[in-house]
């Protein structure tokens, strides 16, 4: 391997690795070249080394550090961060199994960490993570899609979240606007946007999926149920495993119908659908994740906002913290928001008198109890995201939030 060769390098690799034991290095330069990336660009040597090389070569986009045998890895951190470049993605490799240490790293913004002994697979899922977020990056244009209606995907980053409560009470202020709205509740077996309103929901659902070129305004007058003159939901309550796949191209159609049809779209989809039905993300002018500050909750923060920047890069992306005071947070909120590059913009406080009288009732909380601090959250995210003169959010790298305390 050359060094030399490689400080007299101007552009920025979009890769680079310095491992303290050859085992390591080896495999990784072989899942690097497999993946496309220049296995030369493997180092020997620690983090000590990376802090040294990266004072003399361009600051690669995407670098793996090995802290194995550091006393201060916070210290050994920080250094790295003195010399590397804003919007480096760091991924730490060490022989320290400790949960304290991997809190401290995520909690920095490191992408991250790994423990020896790392496998190839493990090492290749970790690079091809960090290929895709940097792709997400390189891809998103530098202005956001604003437009008078809106295509809202809300989804739960964990959950029991009170996602679907989100959906139903924004929907309603939406309505209560005069604004036509429609939910899409794609939670085919345990959704309960219907229920919330106390109404059972319509059959057109598995139709629609099955056959979205059959759907239309008039198919839609007819598979819906409605709550308000102005809000439209359109769920299922299907017995379990009942359900195919849903065709090709079915969710992206189907959500395309409603927006031809109504002001305002909101999807509530399961976190788990996102991976294989991307395409719904293509037309949302928002998207909202809904999480808590567990450090699994920022851990699928990091995950879920990279493939949503690449599926939907004109979507403005829309961080809520719900259940607040439910539990003590795991998470230090700014470290949570240093650790997924975006801030909490709205905090749903937990308040199970005020849910728990509205679902008495049949309604929703901003319905039933509009004077209530959890009403004020939901038209608080609302206000959000009616803002025409909202600044697009600029995600900081690691490096300007990394061990600043």
């Amino acid at each position: 391997m050359n060094m030399t060769a490689k400080v007299e390098t101007t552009a920025r690799e979009p890769f680079a690795a310095f491992m303290a034991d050859n085992d390591t290095l080896q495999t990784l330069s072989g899942v690097a070249a497999k993946i496309g990336w220049n296995p030369e660009m493997v180092y020997p040597g620690g983090i000590g080394q990376a802090v040294r090389a990266l004072g003399a070569m361009p600051c690669p986009e995407f670098l793996v550090v090995d802290i194995s045998g550091s006393a201060d890895p916070r210290a050994d951190m920080q250094a790295l961060a003195d010399v590397a470049e804003e919007g480096t993605l760091v991924l730490a490799i060490g022989d320290v199994n400790d949960v304290t240490l991997y809190r401290d790293l995520i909690h920095a913004g490191v992408f991250d960490y790994l423990v020896k002994p790392v496998t190839g697979e493990l090492l290749q899922n970790a690079l091809l993570a960090a290929q895709e977020a940097l792709v997400a990056v390189d891809e998103a244009p530098d202005q956001h899609v604003k437009t008078d209606n809106r295509q809202i995907v809300c989804v739960g980053v964990r959950g029991g979240l009170g996602t679907s409560s989100i959906v139903t009470n924004l929907a309603w202020l939406m309505a209560e606007k005069d604004k036509n709205t429609a939910i899409l509740d794609l939670d085919l077996y345990f959704g309960t946007s219907a229920m919330q309103f106390d109404l059972e929901p319509g059959r057109g659902l598995p139709d629609a999926l099955d056959n979205p070129h059959r759907v239309d305004g008039l198919f839609l007058e007819r598979a819906v149920v409605k709550p308000h003159e102005k809000l439209a939901i359109l769920a299922a309550e299907a017995p379990v495993g009942a359900f195919r796949e849903p065709a090709e191209g079915a969710l992206e159609q189907l959500v395309t119908a409603l927006g031809e049809n109504y002001s305002n779209v909101i999807v509530d989809i399961p976190r788990q659908m996102l991976g294989d039905h991307a395409d719904i993300l293509k037309a949302a002018t928002d998207i909202i994740m809904v999480t808590d500050f567990s450090l699994p909750a920022a851990r699928d923060c990091i995950r879920l906002m990279a493939h949503i920047k690449q599926a939907a890069p004109n979507a403005e992306i829309h961080v809520v913290a719900d259940k607040v005071g439910m539990v003590p947070n795991e998470v230090d909120e700014k470290d949570f928001e240093n650790s997924i590059e975006h801030s909490v913009k709205v905090k749903i406080p937990f308040d199970p008198k005020t849910s728990m009288a509205a679902s008495q009732q049949g309604k929703v909380v901003v319905d039933a109890l509009p004077n209530s601090k959890t009403a004020a959250a939901y038209k608080e995210l609302l206000q959000l995201i009616d803002a025409d003169d909202e600044e697009t959010q600029k995600s900081g790298s690691w490096l300007d939030k990394l061990l600043k305390k």
